[in-house]
């Protein structure tokens, strides 16, 4: 198992290079049912939307950023090797899917996921799944749990989580969002 912080994780733009590390972080959280599979082909199709996070030559973690319409985008696959949970690696995969909604111009992100408590701490707030726009049903409408889905939709402005909104105060603050900041240009 490796020491936490052993290596100085990089966050960074994913490379198809990446995806077999990819495929297999998501599926060994999907086998317990943590999250949805992905196959390496809709990994490749899906390429552009990823970030990852390197260190010591491998793969840590990574996510995604999906637009699904003009005001709106998706966070999803967040998945970090589990000897590296609870390193701040996922906080700061999530940052640069914010900042990249934030440069694109989306006012707003949503997640489903199993873990609202994580995204609450970013700021994220519960509301109804039918409250997102229809294009998001239409991804739905193709999932296996489509009919007893467990997942809690999630929504957040990007602006105020940004500058000092929830994700500020409770992760660890402005050093580690400097941190991911510098991560990305290296």
């Amino acid at each position: 198992m490796a020491k936490k912080n052993e290596h100085a994780a990089r966050v960074r733009r994913a490379r198809v290079t990446d995806v077999p590390e990819m495929h297999d972080i998501i599926n060994e959280y999907a086998l317990e049912g943590l999250m949805l599979p992905k196959s390496k082909g809709e990994l490749y199709e899906g390429i552009r939307d990823f970030y990852v996070a390197e260190g010591g030559g491998r793969i840590l973690g990574c996510a995604a950023l999906h637009v699904m319409w003009e005001d709106l985008a998706e966070i999803r696959s967040v998945a970090v090797r589990r000897e590296y949970r609870h390193t701040g690696i996922g906080s700061r995969l999530v940052r640069a899917c914010l900042r990249e909604a934030a440069a694109l111009g989306l006012p707003r992100v949503f997640v489903l996921t199993l873990a609202p408590d994580y995204f609450a701490r970013f700021g994220f707030s519960v509301v109804d799944k039918d409250s997102l726009p229809r294009k998001i049903w239409a991804d739905c409408l193709r999932c296996p749990r489509f009919a007893n889905c467990n997942e809690t939709a999630m929504i957040a402005d990007v602006a105020a989580i940004l500058h000092g909104g929830a994700a500020a105060g409770r992760e660890g603050g402005r050093t580690e969002a400097r941190e991911a900041v510098a991560s990305d240009r290296g």
